[in-house]
């Protein structure tokens, strides 16, 4: 049994009398859920209208040239058992239709499963979180639930509109394509998405559903080259990009690389608007820019793949997973080390006479328990340099540099976990005893996994102290989106020319990493050197 659904114009950010650009269908037309109905031309942006219900177009009721609003009607599509065939069933389906015609006779809303998507090949991939329960009402693209492989999360979006009848998974399951997660109630059978389980009602649909080659299943077999380029869809990060089936399949037919496209759905999410802003910005030239948000396919890295090795052959080895923070901080120091062209610059700092005046402060604040280590004097003079030479204290956006009036620093805590940057802010106003046991505090915190969010944000300048671990010099990764960051390592004991005589001096290696778009290497090495001086002599700190 069918009925006649009226499709909507859903939520468009409240804009009204909108212009209608373009009709992808016309009556007799059969669509699946999330094909594009119409295409609308705000003042500032295109958008596509995807249907929420599958069916045989019955009238379009806009052409070219209209404008709608919020709920103004586009199709009227004829639904039920039909519409929710999708072009992906099975060929050997059609010569059946009498059998499929069957459960269309069922007087209430079809039952429809949902299942995991293709999740870039992934098998056995965690639950994280389960978002709906049995009773609760969903709509297509509602969040069903969370996925974490070794590299990322992801959101598993709802194909299917209704009620939830049952949920078949929980968190701490592991799942892979293909495995149901939810059986939903749909009203009559209108809103569900394409499914391979839901039946045809009649013989004269069926042919037109299975005839259509855009809905063909097959994934290609090997790595799809860029529809812009020569360089290879990099499979890795396809897989791990944050999209859902229909972006995925969109993706692969225009070549795509998922990995390159930022995603402005929730959560990051990649919907097709995303990939087809990306594919008109590489035809103009420019896939590299802003509005894309990714690097240019002309100057792909064109990387080989991580080679796969079994180490077992080789002797006994033990397999223990990385923690989040690890995945996490992963991701982004790659992403630094790739996007920002490193400089590193070093000097040794002179801390004799610092170290004195420390010693001597900490018995005169040994009564209040406070101990004040020789960081927050280097956060002190960063913060002076930072005044001195204010693009370091600046962040890239676009073609503009974004200098900031304010002094946050953070500092690289090692935690059990993996690293964490907790930020001290406003530096610039608060003195030693202060910035000390706010460090105390905040270290406790990030071995204690106790942070808050806002406890590490707004940075404008970083620093890495492997002080109490020793070391001559390292190169520090800049933390995106700042420019530079400072590396501190261990003071020693050396032997100092003075011009007369050789003299014990306690030295502090300092190693200074910045973003060479910003910053070059005489200005670089000229705020080290600042910074040195700063801290071989505290007075100048006040001037």
């Amino acid at each position: 049994m069918s009925q006649i659904v009226e499709i909507k114009v859903p939520d468009i950010g409240g804009h009204s009398d909108v212009d209608v650009i373009a009709v992808e269908v016309k009556a007799g037309d059969t669509i699946a859920v999330d094909d594009t109905l119409i295409t609308l031309e705000t003042d500032k942006a295109t958008m596509d209208v995807p249907a929420d219900a599958a069916g045989v177009v019955k009238e379009v009721k806009v052409q070219v040239g209209s404008k709608v609003s919020e709920g103004s009607v586009i199709v009227l599509v004829e639904a039920g058992a039909a519409a929710s065939a999708p072009a992906e069933q099975p060929l050997e389906a059609a010569p059946a239709p009498a059998q499929a015609a069957a459960p269309a006779a069922q007087a209430g809303g079809a039952t429809v499963k949902v299942e995991v998507p293709d999740i870039g090949g992934h098998n056995g991939v965690d639950v994280i979180a389960v978002e709906v329960k049995a009773g609760d009402s969903v709509a297509v693209d509602d969040t069903l639930i969370t996925l974490e492989t070794d590299k990322a999360t992801m959101d598993v979006p709802s194909t299917a509109a209704g009620v939830v009848k049952a949920v078949y998974v929980k968190v701490g399951d592991k799942v892979s394509q293909g495995t149901q997660i939810i059986e939903v109630e749909t009203a009559g059978g209108a809103a569900s998405a394409p499914s391979a389980e839901v039946p045809q009602a009649a013989a004269p649909q069926t042919p037109a559903a299975v005839s259509q080659p855009a809905a063909a299943p097959a994934r290609p077999a090997a790595a799809p080259v860029a529809a812009f380029g020569n360089t290879p869809v990099n499979e890795a990060a396809f897989a791990k990009a944050h999209a859902g089936p229909s972006a995925r399949k969109l993706a692969r037919e225009l070549g795509v690389d998922l990995g390159l496209v930022k995603g402005s759905g929730a959560k990051g999410r990649i919907v097709g608007d995303d990939i087809k802003a990306f594919v008109k910005a590489a035809m103009q030239g420019g896939a590299g820019s802003a509005a894309a948000g990714a690097p240019s396919l002309g100057g792909g890295l064109d990387l080989l793949p991580w080679p796969k090795v079994d180490f077992s052959k080789f002797g006994e080895i033990e397999t223990r997973p990385l923690s989040r923070i690890k995945k996490i901080s992963g991701q982004n120091l790659s992403r630094n080390w790739v996007m920002i062209p490193h400089v590193t610059v070093n000097d040794e700092a002179d801390m004799t006479d610092l170290e004195t005046f420390r010693q001597q402060l900490n018995k005169e604040w040994e009564r209040e328990g406070l101990k004040l280590s020789p960081l927050a004097f280097v956060i002190k003079a960063s913060v002076a340099a930072l005044q001195a030479f204010p693009e370091f204290n600046s962040s890239l956006d676009g073609d503009n540099l974004i200098l900031k009036k304010y002094y946050n620093i953070g500092f690289a805590a090692d935690t059990p976990n993996g690293l964490v940057v907790p930020v001290i802010k406003d530096a610039d106003k608060k003195g030693l005893k202060e910035i000390s046991r706010e460090l105390a505090e905040l270290s406790k915190k990030a071995r204690e996994g106790k942070l808050k969010p806002n406890e590490m944000q707004g940075a404008g300048f970083t620093i890495s102290s492997l002080g109490g671990i020793g070391g001559t010099g390292f190169t520090p990764i800049v933390n995106a989106p700042e420019v530079a960051i400072l590396g501190v390592c261990k003071s020693q004991m050396k032997p100092v020319w003075n011009g007369k005589e050789f003299q014990p001096r306690l030295m502090c290696p300092l190693s200074l990493s910045f973003d060479h778009r910003v910053i070059d290497g005489a200005a670089g090495m000229r705020f080290t050197v600042y910074l040195a001086n700063l801290l071989k002599d505290f007075r100048r700190v006040m001037l």
